[in-house]
């Protein structure tokens, strides 16, 4: 009897403890949390958005490459597009064939290591072939059909396009900078170069 009543008094005071945190713990607390958690892309109240913070631990889906020395020293993207996707994100798109609402797509860029030969290249261990240098700027998307109606669901901003450190926030590109050529070239598959990203394109079903 003496060992049934120790045990209900310490079920009570454990229901008790749990009680006084749901009341000590603010309601607004808990929902800043659950939205901090569910939206990556952070947007200020003047309209630009914060660079993410991890994104290099996120999937690493491709890195195409368009060298200076393979368009006669005036290509237009001549660095690395490292590109990175949230994993949750990967997985909804191999489900469905496209991206989640909220989805970030990062695209660090980064030189080609110092170059030798004329086309770019240079000689490593490995063999000839062009590898990465130093980093060079950011890029990103945020996919929110709401917010970016104009430009088919997509915004696009850029933190810089120079070694680091990046800028912090960036406002919205135009259009004419980053959009228009998605929409002309990519708008099949969701505004985004799935062709360049194995991890994507060859998905099951494809």
């Amino acid at each position: 009897m003496h060992k049934t009543m120790l045990v209900a008094i310490a079920a009570i005071a454990i229901i008790g403890i749990d009680l006084m945190s749901a009341h000590l713990i603010p309601a607004t607390t808990v929902g800043a949390a659950a939205q901090s958690q569910a939206a990556t892309a952070v947007f200020l109240p003047d309209g630009k958005v914060k660079l993410p913070t991890g994104f290099r631990y996120w999937v690493f889906v491709g890195a195409p490459l368009t060298p200076n020395g393979l368009n006669g020293g005036q290509a237009g993207f001549p660095e690395y597009h490292n590109v990175y996707v949230e994993q949750k994100n990967v997985d909804a798109y191999l489900k469905t064939g496209s991206f989640p609402e909220g989805t970030v797509i990062v695209k660090e860029l980064t030189r080609v290591l110092t170059p030798v030969f004329p086309d770019g290249s240079r000689t490593e261990p490995s063999g000839r072939g062009f590898f990465n240098g130093e980093f060079n700027g950011i890029d990103m998307t945020v996919k929110d059909s709401t917010r970016f109606a104009k430009t088919n669901g997509w915004g696009f901003f850029t933190f810089g396009h120079h070694p680091m450190p990046y800028q912090q926030t960036a406002a919205e590109s135009s259009p004419a900078e980053c959009a228009s050529c998605h929409i002309a070239n990519v708008a099949k598959t969701d505004l985004t170069w799935i062709q360049f990203y194995p991890l994507l394109r060859d998905k099951p079903g494809n």
